[in-house]
Parts: C-alpha cells; structure tokens; sequence
C-alpha cells in the first residue's frame, strides 16, 4: 500500500475519529478537554501511527496534556483495535501540534501592522481603504428588462 493511496486515506481517517472519540471519552484529569485531533498518519505496513494533537490552554496545560496521552497510548490503543477491524493495531506516538497558535499569533501581528499603517496614513491625510475595490455589491445593480 501506497503513503498516499485512498486506502490509506480512508484508514487515516477512521483511526483518526476513534482516536478522538476515546481522548473525549478518556477519565485521565490530565487530558484537557480543549484537545484535539489534528491529524493522523498510519504507516503503511499499519505497524505505527503518529498523531498530531493541539490543547488550546497555555504550556502547562500542553505539558499535562501530553503526559496524560502517553500515559492513556495503551487505552486508546486497545479502543482504536476494538473499533476498527485492522490487520495490526499501530503503536500510537503523540505530537503536539502548535499550527493553530502560530496562525492566530501571525493573525494579531498582520491586524496590528495593519492598524499602525492605517494610523500612518490618516496622520498623512490619506484615504484608507477598508474594502476590496474588486467587492461588488449584487443589490445595487437593477435587472435591465
């Protein structure tokens, strides 16, 4: 089987719901409830499996977090062999996944360059656009009869 073929696709996605079906369901009060399944990879001799994880919290509750998934690896591997009829079971590795907070982090930066050139330009006189001159607006053409 193929990295990317369909078949590993479709594995990749089952395992990815079982895989956050038990993290929401596991007891460990370590797990944050903000945590999620970012992605999957399983290899394609189905032997190992990484995953990609991101907690919305702060770096304690990441550190927790991790400790609890390792910690929980057998628990929801045993899940991941009881739901889905697979030759082998693959070991899990957890990753944290950090791409959500880099977004939101390059989001306030381009929001606060923004605002400061905008500051600069109403300091000059200038117009500021604050829409696309390629929006058109679809009520303000009339239907010609």
């Amino acid at each position: 089987m193929r990295k990317n073929s369909n078949k590993n696709k479709r594995i990749n996605g089952e395992v990815q719901k079982v895989i956050s079906e038990a993290i929401r369901y596991s007891k460990d009060p370590r797990i944050s409830p903000f945590t999620s399944v970012m992605d999957v990879e399983v290899a394609p001799d189905l032997k190992t499996c990484k995953v990609w994880v991101t907690v919305m919290g702060n770096d304690e509750d990441r550190l927790r977090t991790a400790e609890g998934l390792k910690s929980a690896a057998g628990y929801i591997r045993s899940t991941v062999a009881k739901q889905l009829n697979m030759r082998y079971t693959p070991e899990l590795r957890f990753i944290m996944d950090d791409s959500i907070e880099y977004a939101i982090n390059m989001s306030k930066i381009i929001d606060e360059v923004t605002a400061k050139d905008n500051e600069a330009r109403a300091a000059r006189g200038e117009d500021i656009e604050t829409e696309s001159d390629d929006f058109v607006d679809e009520d303000s053409f009339e239907e010609e009869e």
